[in-house]
């Protein structure tokens, strides 16, 4: 029971690495919002962290919407009364497009990957302070940290902004016992708006620059979120967590 006792918001939670790092926390004894635009499936979720024993309900949030963040962190809130832990996941991939300098894409892409996650920061916050602290892991990427080909720049820049975000906030409020972390997976079991990274041909060249030769798995993604919002990484923020296989190793 690693958060025994706390509450967190898991953005697209609904699927993929949201959806195990909801039930991984639920596990560990948190209370779960589990935040999505996908009810169906968000709701699926939420029902199987309550048949496991855990407490957990649905939210719908459109995470490049402010309006929409001031609700959601009502919602927690007044449910639970606070706000511990902050899981910024929600994000759509640049690979799905031939036109790798597409304007519509680069601001679809921005508004969803760094405008969320801003938005979600900026109110976590503001209830954070108010209780004493929190921890906040952000999802960036490999993709934040090297350029690569068949990916939109977009991506790239977007989840490199989300990195020097989450330092520029770790300093801010560090005074304030709020703790800011980026993890940063390699290569995953495709999204659901992947297209290049879902290429099998694609996805091998990849795996070639892997020295653990495999993709990952989304736990292995949940444990490491796992990890930074416990107490027992309670003396680091601003940091980087690379859950990548050893790709930037290379």
């Amino acid at each position: 029971m690693r958060v025994a006792n706390k509450v967190a918001l898991v953005t697209g939670a609904a699927s993929g690495m949201g959806a195990a790092t909801a039930r991984l926390l639920a596990r560990e004894g948190a209370k779960v919002a589990v935040a999505d635009m996908l009810e169906a499936e968000g709701q699926a979720v939420v029902a199987e962290i309550e048949k496991a024993g855990g407490t957990a309900r649905f939210i719908h949030l459109d995470v490049a919407e402010e309006a929409q963040w001031e609700a959601a962190i009502g919602t927690v809130t007044s449910a639970w009364g606070r706000l511990d832990i902050l899981v910024n996941n929600a994000g759509i991939s640049g690979s799905n497009t031939n036109n790798l300098y597409d304007t519509a894409l680069w601001d679809r892409i921005m508004a969803v990957n760094a405008r969320g996650v801003f938005l979600g920061v900026k109110h976590a916050i503001a209830v954070m302070r108010g209780q004493g602290g929190g921890s906040i892991i952000n999802l960036s990427s490999i993709s934040g940290v090297v350029g690569q080909e068949r990916i939109h720049c977009a991506y790239n820049a977007s989840k490199a902004a989300v990195r020097l975000l989450s330092k520029s906030v770790a300093v801010q409020e560090g005074p304030a016992r709020i703790r800011v972390n980026t993890v940063h997976p390699g290569l995953m079991p495709p999204m659901r708006t992947s297209g290049a990274t879902a290429d099998p041909v694609f996805r091998a060249k990849m795996l070639g620059h892997v020295p653990l030769g495999r993709s990952g798995e989304v736990d292995e993604v949940a444990y490491a979120i796992l990890f930074l919002a416990s107490d027992e990484s309670s003396y680091m923020t601003g940091t980087e967590l690379h859950v990548d296989g050893g790709y930037l190793a290379c």
